[in-house]
């Protein structure tokens, strides 16, 4: 079992925020026109669960791209004693196999999306390596609090991993992803198979991962009221899965806030991004050192003015390209060692 930190050094000087790129401020004005950082609270999360206007679902379709994958819902069993799961599993139809694979875990605040929300990027990312994709839909906090979310997800790899030659994909290739709360949930995932000597896992991709309940860093303080997803917002969904008496306090696990591990080592090579003017900027800065000082293999990049999620909101500006290539050439080293050498990067 992983043990937490459960305390923070000495809180620290803040200073202004940093400004945003300017390719993105016009688009960050408009957005929180619409949906304030500040929007999600306790007593409207079954609200914002619904539909935003003018942005559809991606359909299988859609995802197919063209016909290059085929696609397809798989429910599988879930954690012991809980419901099942379901898995959206997009296989390349013309690429060489056993493929990799990545697993990827949504995004939204571990209380909205599902699992085909940022399904979209990461097969933008997938297709030109022939990899697939499978994502998980587990269940959503307040109604299923923690250990539910993580489990659900753990519980996923696991069937990935064991129906491996099914799915005709190699078992030694397998990228855990996500973004925002799903790259919370991807690192917790990835703390869960190490401690259970669990599915191996090749490399993790963490995109401004939700990483500390405790919502306190600098950066919360900094942007607070800016951005499309703010300290305020941060808390309702932190509130929502571990509880408001709990959340802060001494006893979070760190399978739900990574940031509390107290022991990162035997980790796989990570991958950490974060815009310089968002919330969880500080928190992933001091995870990949904490990972570094652990003697793990870190490549760790901060986006100067980008908010949070903005190579989704605005991919055509020229940081988010970068972003995005950045995760592509990173990937394509990961798929380029062999098992063995992923673990030698993880010792």
């Amino acid at each position: 079992m992983t043990k937490q930190v459960t305390e923070r050094s000495s809180a620290q000087p803040v200073g202004p925020p940093p400004p945003f790129d300017p390719e993105l401020a016009p688009v960050l004005e408009v957005l929180t026109g619409l949906r304030p950082p500040d929007a999600y609270r306790p007593d409207n999360i079954v609200e914002m669960r619904e539909p935003v206007p003018g942005v559809e679902t991606p359909t299988d379709e859609v995802l197919s791209r063209g016909g290059a994958y085929s696609v397809r819902e798989r429910v599988v069993p879930g954690p012991d004693g809980q419901p099942d799961i379901s898995l959206l599993i997009c296989l390349p139809k013309h690429a060489a196999t056993p493929t990799p694979v990545i697993y990827h875990v949504h995004g939204g605040g571990m209380i909205v999306g599902d699992n085909r929300f940022g399904l979209v990027e990461m097969l933008d990312l997938a297709e030109p390596m022939g990899v697939a994709v499978v994502s998980v839909e587990y269940r959503l906090a307040p109604e299923t609090p923690h250990p539910g979310p993580v489990e659900d997800c753990y519980a996923g790899l696991v069937w990935v991993s064991e129906h491996a030659h099914e799915l005709d994909i190699d078992p030694g290739r397998i990228v855990i992803a996500g973004a925002s709360a799903g790259g919370g949930l991807a690192a917790g995932v990835t703390l869960m198979a190490r401690d259970r000597n669990g599915p191996a896992v090749l490399a993790q991709l963490l995109l401004s991962p939700m990483l500390d309940d405790r919502n306190d860093s600098p950066s919360a303080q900094q942007m607070r009221g800016l951005g499309i997803w703010d300290s305020s917002s941060n808390e309702t969904g932190w509130n929502a899965l571990l509880g408001d008496s709990v959340r802060g306090g001494p006893d979070v696990s760190a399978y739900a806030a990574p940031a509390r591990a107290a022991d990162l080592s035997g980790l796989p090579s990570t991958f950490v991004d974060v815009g310089s003017a968002e919330t969880f900027r500080d928190e992933d800065v001091a995870h990949a050192s904490r990972m570094w000082q652990a003697g793990c293999h870190v490549e760790l990049h901060v986006w100067p003015g980008g908010f949070h999620g903005f190579d989704v909101v605005v991919p055509h500006a020229v940081i988010s390209q970068d972003a995005i290539a950045a995760r592509a050439a990173w990937l394509r080293r990961q798929l380029g060692r062999t098992p063995r050498q992923g673990a030698e990067l993880g010792a």
